[in-house]
């Protein structure tokens, strides 16, 4: 009978763990995480930083605890609108499936796992965690009052890198700041791509995106722009760091993955927002982390 009970113990709290795993959407820590290992093997490659594995096994808490953190409030901040979006009305929180106070308490447990990750990489990272988080948290509530909301996430999301460089050699870059800047545009292009779906919700709820600033054909073309811009960007850090002709071969991959995501979603056409969203840009982050990884034993 005990071993009956323990194991219904045990199938519950998995249960559970899959559905807070499933409200932060935790399989999408993909789209930054490559990201800030990038810098970390930037740092070793190019700037002669030694690397632990305590370091590296920190920079990994401190990315999931900050995006989990981070999420899990917005889910809390947004249900009142998730719960009247057809799109959103089956999350966790509108559905039941996960009560405010259960949701908050995820968030708290998280934003500790944060912050003691950044004492465990040093002072400087300490002190820089509560203010970043804060300005994580206060995305959840620039829908309400500017349509640079899109803008504004690339920015908090873009300080990974940073943060990453910092942990590893406790100082900040001139060049890695190129890279932080290739994620603030990447994440702002796929960001005002994926906000085109909720163009009419966001209309009629009274919140701003920019495709309910500019419409839905423009907003695209600016997504474009910005996905050109963090190209760029990528350039620039083949010559800031000095980089061969692996990464650069990897950045032409990017390119096209670029092309084709835009391609997949036109004005009229938002059925497959989704993979170009969420498959395509996963690939492109992966794609940027294995040319600066394999960058470093050419």
């Amino acid at each position: 009978m005990s071993h009956i009970n323990k194991t219904g113990f045990f199938s519950v709290f998995l249960s559970k763990i899959a559905i807070f795993g499933h409200m932060v959407k935790f399989s999408y820590t993909i789209f930054a995480l490559p990201y800030a290992f990038s810098a970390v093997f930037l740092a070793q490659n190019k700037a002669g930083t030694q690397l632990t594995l305590s370091s590296i096994f920190w920079i990994l808490m401190a990315m999931i605890g900050a995006r989990s953190a981070a999420m899990g409030f917005n889910r809390i901040v947004d249900a009142g609108f998730d719960s009247k979006n057809p799109r959103t009305s089956l999350r966790e929180i509108p559905l039941g499936r996960l009560s405010v106070a259960a949701s908050i308490l995820f968030v708290l447990l998280f934003s500790f796992l944060f912050i003691f990750s950044a004492f465990m990489l040093g002072s400087t990272c300490l002190y820089f965690s509560l203010p970043v988080l804060c300005l994580l948290f206060l995305y959840s509530f620039t829908k309400r009052f500017t349509w640079l909301c899109h803008f504004y996430l690339g920015f908090t999301i873009s300080l990974a890198p940073a943060g990453a460089w910092i942990a590893v050699t406790n100082s900040i870059s001139f060049s890695v700041l190129f890279l932080c800047l290739a994620l603030m545009t990447h994440i702002a292009g796929f960001d005002i791509l994926y906000a085109c779906q909720d163009s009419e919700f966001d209309k009629k709820e009274g919140l701003f995106s920019l495709p309910v600033h500019v419409g839905i054909k423009e907003a695209l073309y600016v997504s474009s722009f910005m996905h050109v811009i963090s190209f760029v960007f990528f350039i620039i850090l083949y010559f800031a760091f000095e980089m061969n002709i692996v990464y650069l071969i990897c950045v032409c991959i990017i390119g096209v993955l670029f092309i084709i995501e835009h391609m997949l979603v036109d004005s009229h056409n938002l059925t497959k927002v989704n993979i170009a969203f969420f498959h395509i840009n996963s690939i492109i982050s992966v794609v940027l982390f294995l040319g600066i990884y394999v960058d470093g034993f050419v």
